[in-house]
């Protein structure tokens, strides 16, 4: 039985309830370590350790499917355990010190030495440290994410969590590289960032993302608790997956447009082949910045452009409804990225400058807003609808298959935009040594290579966009079917109750809400506040 929590008064800061701040921040504190690692991990381990380009996309790849089957795990054990302190707060100060205390061993230098016995070593430590980061971030994602289906009692304050969480998530996916430029200015830096920067940063991140969880835990509330304990076998949670038509629509267009985000993972890479010569701040003291250490500028206007769109996201979604949101931005980044494409390529020099990439990732920065806000609300609307279908409430398992969505589609991110990287005979090795013996870069970064690096870096993420929007055209919970949905559990919780009255009064509530806020509506979430109480109930027949 779902025991309700005794519901307060509670104050807003620009809109949002503590509650919903402290879903934000710890969403955010998370981000701090997933920004460092999957922009900076690859390029240190190459660049300082000497590890293999290509042999880390394979290990970054096999590390990331360790992780989905801890996905699995995770997710189950979080629907079968029974905490007074809550149904995903626990498993939040479980994850919060692993996590920490993995992102700032990842960037630790180990000196192995060149002998076979120190290159084997070498690749252990790559891939256990790498196993290791991963399984523990997934220990704070699931919870912490899972925490939206359960931080709020309507849909719209759900959705601007979820707006706010999405805005300072993409703060802190973009704070290492705005902080590694800084540090290595302090500590002087000449050849690229230095290894002490790299572990400053990771200490700094690492310290920020523990801080902002264990807030999570110790002041933020669950609304309601469950005080039963339901979980699933593998067999049951491959099958969810299977037989979940929403859910299985939603894992797509993560394996279809995981080319999306491809430019946070090779953003290193990228800024060393786009800009080759550098950036030039020597008007204010800072001189010649190269490589790994201007890779925040190759994505800086994207930044604020698809900040516009991040704010802006509860608003869109309220007017347009997830599905016709996500269309419009897929089909919308495509074009960008085409026409952008087509520039670089054909065009002259003055297409091809780093003002040029600027105006570029301007205008494609719009598309990226929705996505990391879209899937985490579609996925609390299809905790509902599978509570609605079948009578199971189960959002640990929702939430588990969109983590793991969200790390495979990050995995074939990363790990084939490195490969891609490598097999266009880029290394960070070669880069600097080029630098360093005084021979002009473009010797080494041509043209040529500059073009294919563009076409990883920009159009690939633009037919991703374009795949995944169109399997969205197959996605049924639209605001009709979310209106239909809350009526009938709202209902049917209320008659499970005995409570007659309280069904009645659901019933004009619900209608009343329905008139005065338009085409907003309310999930699953808001029903469970209105009711005493909510039990298991038989399968229901798939109404399609």
């Amino acid at each position: 039985m779902t025991n309700l929590m005794e519901q307060k008064p509670q104050k807003r800061f620009i809109g949002l309830t503590g509650n919903m701040w402290l879903y934000a921040l710890g969403l955010m504190g998370i981000n701090f370590a997933i920004g460092l690692i999957n922009s900076y991990q690859a390029e240190f381990f190459n660049k300082i350790l000497g590890a293999n380009l290509v042999a880390i996309a394979v290990i970054i790849l096999v590390a990331k499917f360790v992780s989905i089957v801890a996905d699995f795990v995770i997710g189950n054990l979080i629907d079968r355990a029974n905490f007074k302190a809550g149904k995903m707060r626990p498993w939040i100060l479980f994850s919060a010190f692993p996590l920490a205390v993995f992102t700032t061993l990842s960037f630790v230098f180990i000196p192995f030495g060149s002998s076979a016995g120190g290159t084997a070593g070498k690749y252990i430590w790559v891939t256990l440290i790498m196993i290791l980061w991963n399984v523990s971030m997934t220990m704070a994602d699931i919870p912490v994410s899972g925490t939206l289906s359960l931080v709020a009692n309507n849909a719209n304050d759900t959705n601007n969590a979820a707006g706010m969480a999405n805005t300072l998530r993409s703060i802190s996916l973009a704070s290492p590289g705005i902080f590694i430029m800084i540090m290595g200015l302090i500590v002087g830096d000449t050849n690229g960032v230095s290894k002490l920067t790299y572990l400053i940063t990771a200490i700094v991140m690492s310290a920020l993302g523990l801080v902002f969880q264990l807030l999570m835990y110790f002041k933020g509330k669950e609304q309601y608790k469950s005080s039963t304990a339901s979980g699933m076998s593998f067999r049951e949670m491959f099958g969810e997956l299977k037989n979940n038509k929403m859910i299985m629509i939603l894992f797509l267009t993560f394996m279809l447009g995981f080319g999306r985000n491809i430019g946070l993972g090779i953003a290193v890479q990228a800024s060393c082949i786009l800009i080759r010569d550098g950036i030039d701040l020597s008007f204010i003291g800072m001189g010649v910045l190269r490589g790994d250490q201007c890779s925040w500028a190759i994505g800086l206007t994207s930044a604020i452009s698809s900040m516009v769109t991040i704010l802006l996201n509860p608003v869109i979604n309220k007017k347009l409804g997830e599905k016709k949101y996500f269309i419009i931005a897929g089909f919308y980044g495509f074009g960008v990225c085409l026409i952008a494409f087509l520039m670089y390529v054909f065009g002259g020099s003055a297409l091809r400058s780093i003002w040029a990439i600027f105006i570029y990732q301007f205008f494609l920065g719009f598309a990226y807003g929705p996505n990391g806000y879209l899937p985490m609300v579609m996925t609390a609307d299809i905790v509902d609808y599978q509570e609605w279908k079948t009578g199971k409430r189960t959002e640990g398992t929702q939430f588990a298959i969109l983590s793991m969505s969200n790390k495979l589609s990050n995995a074939l991110s990363v790990s084939l935009g490195l490969l891609f990287i490598g097999a266009i005979n880029y290394s960070s090795e070669k880069y600097f040594a080029t630098i360093a013996g005084g021979a002009p870069i473009s010797s080494y970064v041509t043209n040529a290579m500059q073009n294919k690096a563009w076409a990883i870096y920009f159009l690939l993420p633009g037919l991703c966009m374009l795949a995944s929007s169109i399997v969205m055209f197959f996605y049924k919970i639209d605001e009709k079917t979310k209106k239909q949905m809350r009526e009938e559990l709202a209902a049917r919780h209320a008659a499970e109750s005995g409570d007659a009255e309280l069904a009645e009064e659901t019933e004009a509530e619900t209608a009343y809400e329905a008139a005065t806020l338009g085409s907003e509506e309310l999930s699953g979430v808001d029903v469970l506040s209105r009711s005493e109480g909510a039990q298991e109930i038989s399968e229901e027949p798939d109404e399609e």
